[in-house]
């Protein structure tokens, strides 16, 4: 089984160049899910949303697809009126429902959170937060998944900070949440926000779920070239290749390998 994993390529503020070479390198590598972490747009706009739409058209692949902060308007007095009465509207016409959205094939099992918010009892909208419903809809999607399946949760945000992180995710409800997917049967969690790629593992359980990031498609670059990940579950074990966009092609940044439980 082959994933591949982009987030935050901001459409509005995307690296045009390493955009189109990841939808040739993807169809190339003809992955069998293509999972989006978030942020495909820059300020939640209209044409942001339909650039990002017609990219994904391009790319005839399995696709799951969950939103970021950065996909609910916010800037201008009328997109805060969206903001507010219809923060996923656009996403969701687009891409489907933005949270909950699950995809199976044989031996694999992905569901998905949103851990974006429209607004929060906070300064800095641009944090995630996990509710306790989100939380029990995960678990039970991991639970009735077969015995044997490699069991993949994604969301925008980190649900624990990545130590040596550009930035942080300070996710409300995260650490709960990662302890219990780990409970469930999580093996991966993917996410984005952070515009740098890395593999961890979550300090709970066996110590053999992991945490993946993907970095970013953008013009903002934190630490990385622009780039996305390769994922090849093996039959006992799973290997991240980060691959960044540099001198007008992919090369491999980083590769990581972990054992499956």
């Amino acid at each position: 089984m082959k994933l591949a994993q982009v987030s935050d390529i901001h459409f509005g503020g995307e690296n045009r160049d390493a955009v189109e070479a990841a939808a040739r390198r993807i169809a190339e590598e003809a992955p069998d899910l293509l999972v989006v972490a978030g942020d495909l747009t820059l300020d939640g706009k209209t044409a942001e949303f339909d650039a990002a739409a017609g990219w994904l058209r391009t790319l005839d692949v399995p696709k799951l697809v969950a939103p970021g902060n950065h996909d609910t308007p916010f800037v201008g007095p009328g997109e805060l009126s969206v903001r507010f009465t219809r923060p996923w509207g656009r996403f969701a016409e687009r891409f489907g429902r933005e949270d909950g959205a699950d995809w199976r094939s044989d031996g694999i099992t992905v569901t998905s959170l949103n851990t974006a918010r429209a607004a929060q009892l906070r300064w800095n909208w641009s944090k995630g937060a996990v509710s306790r419903g989100q939380i029990r809809r995960v678990c039970e999607a991991l639970h009735a998944a077969p015995a044997n399946d490699f069991k993949v949760v994604v969301c925008h945000h980190p649900l624990m900070e990545v130590l040596g992180g550009p930035m942080t995710a300070r996710v409300r409800g995260g650490v709960d949440a990662a302890n219990r997917f780990v409970q469930a049967g999580a093996d991966m969690i993917l996410s984005g926000h952070i515009h740098l790629p890395f593999v961890t593992p979550i300090p709970f359980g066996d110590g053999k779920t992991q945490l993946v990031g993907s970095g970013t498609l953008s013009l903002r670059e934190r630490g990385a070239a622009p780039g996305f990940n390769l994922i090849d579950v093996e039959a006992d074990c799973v290997r991240v290749t980060a691959l960044g966009y540099e001198h007008g092609r992919y090369e491999v940044w980083r590769t990581w390998a972990f054992d499956r439980r």
